[in-house]
C-alpha cells in the first residue's frame, strides 16, 4: 500500500527546537523520564509536544505494544504502555523510529500523552 508523504510548509508548518527546559515525566510515583535535552515540537495549530531522548527515558519501565499509526508528515509511529500506570497508561508513549527527513531530529526520542501519565513537569534548567 502506498502511503502519502507530505512536506511541512506554510499550510502545515512544523518547527523543532531544543526546549531549554528540564522535563520530568512520572507515573505511579516513578520517574519515567528526566531530561534537559527535550525537543519542543510545534506542528500546525496543535499543542506543543515535548520529545524526550530515549537516553533520558527509563525504557525498562515501558512495554512496546502492537498499536501503530501513520502521519504523512512524520511517518510510521509505534507505541509503548507504562505497566505501572495500569489501564490509563496503555499506549501512553509514542515514537517515530524512522521519521521522515523533514523531522529527522525526533529519531531516538519519545513523547508522552499528558492524560496518560501522572505528571509532565517542565521547569527551568
Amino acid at each position: 500500500m502506498h502511503k502519502t508523504v507530505k512536506i511541512p510548509g506554510p499550510d502545515h508548518p512544523i518547527t523543532i527546537a531544543k526546549s531549554g527546559s528540564r522535563v520530568v515525566v512520572s507515573v505511579a510515583g516513578r520517574t519515567i523520564a528526566d531530561s534537559t535535552d527535550a525537543l519542543s515540537f510545534h506542528e500546525a495549530s496543535y499543542p506543543e509536544v515535548l520529545y524526550i531522548p530515549r537516553k533520558d527515558v527509563n525504557m525498562a519501565l515501558l512495554e512496546r505494544t502492537d498499536h501503530a499509526t501513520y502521519c504523512p508528515y512524520k511517518g510510521e509511529c509505534s507505541y509503548y504502555s507504562i505497566p505501572a500506570g495500569g489501564e490509563r497508561s496503555v499506549n501512553a508513549v509514542w515514537s517515530y523510529e524512522s521519521p521522515y527527513d523533514a523531522v529527522a531530529s525526533i529519531k531516538e526520542h519519545v513523547a508522552f500523552y499528558r492524560d496518560r501519565v501522572d505528571a509532565i513537569e517542565v521547569s527551568a534548567q
